[in-house]
């Protein structure tokens, strides 16, 4: 996840201005290419997109964001994206962390410098979602943003900061915005986790920028099992964006999901609970979606699937 997760994902886990003249790798074929030119690109990050062949305008964007060790275009085909936006017909951004700021490619979610609008590399993402949004012919309404454990907690920095950007969010394995705001925080921050007040959670997102709503949507996905990014961030999730949207903290409905539970919270947000799984994000290759990989866990669902319905991407 980070820098701060470095060490553990050596250990064993798991763990993206104003634009300028704009080259892009020419995707006839559908491939995942690299565009440049994005923009001042402050955090120095890469920008890859996956585009399907023949995209009407107006078509949705998906933002998603990997985890440590992991690059763009791993995460967008192991967890599912690319095979979504082939059938549903959208595209995918995929931000990808580059050696030379971090050795283990994590995101820096924890970094007031990465995680400040204007700054660093949220300002970076924010330059590849303008730039997609641009090119594909369509605006903030059908854009989503989504990411596994950095990544994930990268997207609650996005969501924060740029919440005009994004109709929605999927946060997996994640950590609330400003849970932490040094290396140290960042590993008592994702295990055991810290516990804060719902109002001071809301007020980290509240103070991240001006805006005043609505606000984006937010999705959680976390295992039970999870030993790397404790399940008690997910509560804090919670916490933090019921508390942005002025609702209750408590479920509206609850039922099972393939066997595991999820909880709604009026129309601010839900959960996804997986039963069993560790630290990584839920794939269902049988059903089409992802494949078995490390940290692409098959649990019979599939996150990415389940997002992009609730998003309308089809």
């Amino acid at each position: 996840m980070i820098r701060a997760l470095a060490a553990i994902t050596v250990a064993a886990t798991l763990l993206a201005g104003t634009p300028a003249a704009a080259v892009s790798t020419v995707d006839t074929a559908g491939d995942i290419v690299e565009v440049t030119g994005f923009g001042s690109d402050p955090g120095n990050l890469r920008m890859l997109r996956y585009t399907p062949p023949d995209l009407p305008a107006g078509r949705p964007v998906v933002l998603a964001l990997h985890g440590c060790t992991q690059n763009g275009a791993s995460y967008g085909t192991d967890s599912g994206w690319v095979q979504l936006a082939q059938r549903w017909k959208f595209s995918v951004v995929l931000p990808e962390q580059r050696a030379t700021n971090n050795a283990n490619r994590c995101f820096t979610w924890y970094d007031r410098a990465d995680t400040s609008r204007g700054r660093g590399e949220v300002e970076s993402i924010a330059q590849m979602v303008r730039r997609a949004l641009a090119d594909a012919g369509t605006t903030a309404k059908r854009s989503y943003v989504t990411g596994l454990s950095a990544g994930g907690a990268m997207t609650a920095a996005m969501l924060a900061t740029y919440p005009e950007l994004f109709a929605a969010g999927g946060i997996v394995a994640g950590v609330a915005y400003r849970c932490a705001s040094s290396l140290v925080e960042a590993f008592s921050c994702m295990s055991p986790g810290r516990d804060l007040t719902p109002a001071a959670l809301g007020d980290a997102v509240r103070a991240a920028s001006s805006h005043s709503g609505p606000w984006p949507e937010v999705t959680l996905w976390q295992g039970t099992a999870d030993r790397t990014v404790a399940p008690s961030n997910a509560r804090e999730l919670v916490e933090q964006w019921t508390n942005v949207h002025g609702v209750s903290s408590t479920p509206t409905r609850t039922d099972t999901v393939a066997g595991h539970p999820h909880a709604v919270y009026a129309d601010a947000m839900e959960t996804f609970t997986i039963l069993g799984m560790g630290h990584g994000q839920p794939v269902a290759p049988a059903q089409g979606c992802g494949r078995s990989a490390p940290y692409f866990l098959d649990a019979g669902i599939c996150a990415a699937a389940r997002l992009a319905a609730s998003w309308a991407l089809s």
